[in-house]
């Protein structure tokens, strides 16, 4: 509060470890006017959903790829319970701002028909909800994986578009790309955010709406 933020985002490992502690500070910080995100891997319980859901104003959720080989090989989960999440918390939870990110990762989730698939079925579910596709980078027991292209991710997001998402997004470049993370207004085209990294360099929404055309812009403003 001293300085000055106006939200809490719990990330980085997965906040679903210590939700009791998350749902403590943000009972705390909802009485002075905080704001709460949660990034998440999306396997949480529809009741730890509804326990988050009062306090949390938006999340953003992994949907690490579209087919279960890479769920159950690589994480040792399954495909099913994330969708599952988006989908429950999207229909009962609509004023809660959902964003999703895939990590791509070469030749396990990056296949253009998955890639299809995948967007077809967020644009089904919402047209405007944001959807980050990232770069991989060899690490840890994965070393042995070449990192993404940012042709790749480029790529990825002219699938995004044309399965009819409006705000697609590719991260992990660094700042030479920071072109492919801009918003723009689904109506008139204009670019509206600018960002260099985490900076945010240039703002054309004003009360929630395009500076140019005043199309209403989803998210959430504060």
């Amino acid at each position: 509060l001293d300085s000055g933020c106006k939200s809490i985002s719990f990330t980085y490992n997965e906040p679903t470890i210590f939700t009791e502690y998350a749902l403590d500070i943000m009972k705390i910080g909802k009485r002075v006017g905080l704001r709460f995100i949660y990034v998440t891997n999306g396997y949480e319980s529809r009741e730890c959903w509804d326990a988050l859901a009062p306090y949390l104003t938006a999340a953003n959720i992994d949907l690490k790829a579209f087919n279960q080989n890479f769920y159950g090989k690589l994480c040792k989960a399954n495909l099913e319970p994330v969708k599952e999440s988006i989908l429950y918390v999207k229909k009962k939870y609509p004023k809660m701002w959902i964003e999703i990110t895939t990590l791509l990762v070469p030749g396990w989730n990056d296949a253009e028909s998955e890639l299809l698939e995948e967007t077809k079925w967020l644009a089904k579910i919402d047209k405007f909800m944001p959807w980050h596709v990232t770069a991989f980078h060899p690490d840890y027991k994965m070393q042995d994986v070449e990192p993404t292209k940012p042709e790749m991710l480029m790529h990825a997001r002219e699938i995004g578009r044309s399965a009819g998402l409006n705000h697609v997004y590719c991260g992990n470049l660094g700042f030479s790309y920071s072109n492919y993370e801009t918003t723009v207004c689904p109506k008139c085209k204009k670019e509206l955010i600018t960002r260099a990294g985490f900076s945010i360099t240039n703002n054309n929404i004003i009360d929630g709406k395009c500076r140019f055309c005043k199309e209403k812009i989803s998210g959430v403003w504060i």
